[in-house]
């Protein structure tokens, strides 16, 4: 058993209740929608993605799983495993960090830490995001997993958690070697969950200088110094990789993030970045189609009382769309849901609501009863189908 709702035109409130047999359209209207704007075409990257925060879906890309070398792109695995170590209690802001002569001597960019200069987890959070300091994510690494071939397993085993498929770690700051690799798509995706899980490490990626043993070092994102939008996140270089970006902005309470892997420079790559972001902001937006506890159907069986048990979201189910297009909402119950001896509890899963876009799929949630439902019996059943019929 199943059913679909079309919404001709999202309102801001969206506060339609779509009940089973609410067939009634809404009105067109009065003149055509806009022309849907294609996004940009970055010829001097070899790979991009543009993402909305919200929503997790792709407003852009070019070659998105083609896998390259990220760079310094790889902290961004290194510092969501050090949030994680801070939020678990095994790392503290405040404490101390040794420094070994390993993570001492490390070579490319640095935040100039040594064994004799003591140095806190707090000023290598932001030696590694703001300075990029290869020494920093070594140290880190060290203080979390006792050394670096322990910690980039670490890596390796929440890359494949967060089903990030076109990554492979080999170090923990991103200096070349042949078995390191990642995609745009999964930088989107790890920055994603980053700033989701620790939101916190957004108050490090804004700063635009650091200062540690009086060395005061601008930050390695320049696209911080073009947009006042910009507050994060990471970029990286090297020969190999070329000049990657991964730059997130907030305009208007909206956060999208771009990802511009392989330019020539970091001029092309902040104008890269940029012109993702503004093609974002202002050819797309975010809608609401359903409200969490929005009753959008019925669920019907004679055989429990009561017979009809409305169905609901759990969240808000929102997607993000190209201005001039209108998702539509599909909403399917599966009538073999329950096991009727047990009748339903509230909150159980009894179907899908999907969004669609052109006519595909780009996001789908749970729909759960609203109510609990017992088996209704002999008797019961038998009078809920002499109902349906008076």
């Amino acid at each position: 058993m199943s059913f679909c709702f079309r919404i001709g035109r999202l309102r801001a409130a969206l506060g339609v209740a779509l009940l089973l047999g609410a067939t009634r359209a809404v009105a067109a209207p009065a003149a055509l929608p806009p022309p849907v704007i294609a996004p940009p075409v970055l010829h001097d990257a070899r790979s991009y993605v543009l993402m909305d925060f919200q929503t997790g879906q792709v407003l852009a890309q070019k070659a998105p799983n083609l896998q390259l070398p990220p760079a310094s792109l790889t902290k961004l695995m290194t510092a969501y495993l050090a949030y994680g170590a801070l939020a678990d209690g095994k790392l503290r802001w405040s404490e101390t960090v040794p420094v070994s002569k390993v993570a001492w001597h490390t070579g490319g960019s640095s935040m100039f830490i040594q064994p004799a200069l003591p140095v806190t987890v707090d000023q290598l959070m932001h030696g590694l995001i703001i300075d990029s300091g290869n020494d920093a994510a070594v140290a880190l690494a060290q203080a979390i997993a006792g050394s670096r071939a322990a910690f980039v397993a670490q890596m390796n085993t929440t890359a494949a958690a967060l089903k990030l498929t076109g990554t492979h770690y080999s170090d923990v700051d991103g200096l070349p070697r042949p078995d390191l690799h990642t995609s745009a798509l999964d930088i989107a995706r790890l920055s994603r969950a980053l700033i989701q899980r620790y939101p916190q490490v957004i108050d490090i990626s804004r700063i635009k200088t650091y200062r540690y043993a009086g060395i005061t070092q601008r930050s390695w994102n320049p696209a911080l110094f073009h947009h006042p939008s910009v507050d994060g996140l990471k970029t990286g270089h090297t020969r190999a990789a070329g000049y990657c970006m991964d730059v997130t902005a907030v305009r208007g309470g909206r956060r999208l993030i771009a990802v511009v892997m392989g330019t020539p420079n970091w001029a092309t790559g902040v104008s890269d970045s940029l012109s993702l972001l503004d093609y974002g902001y202002r050819f797309t937006r975010n809608h609401t189609v359903a409200k969490p506890g929005q009753t959008l159907g019925v669920y019907r069986n004679v055989g429990l009382q009561p017979d009809k048990v409305p169905v609901e979201l759990g969240t808000a189910l929102t997607v993000t769309a190209p201005r001039g297009e209108r998702p539509q909402l599909h909403v399917s119950i599966d009538p073999g849901a329950t096991a009727l001896a047990g009748g339903i509890h509230k909150g159980q899963v009894l179907g899908m609501a999907t969004v669609t876009l052109a006519g595909k799929p780009v996001a789908e949630a749970p729909l759960r009863a609203a109510v609990a439902a017992a088996p209704a019996g002999f008797f019961g059943t038998l009078w809920n189908r002499l109902r349906q019929h008076l």
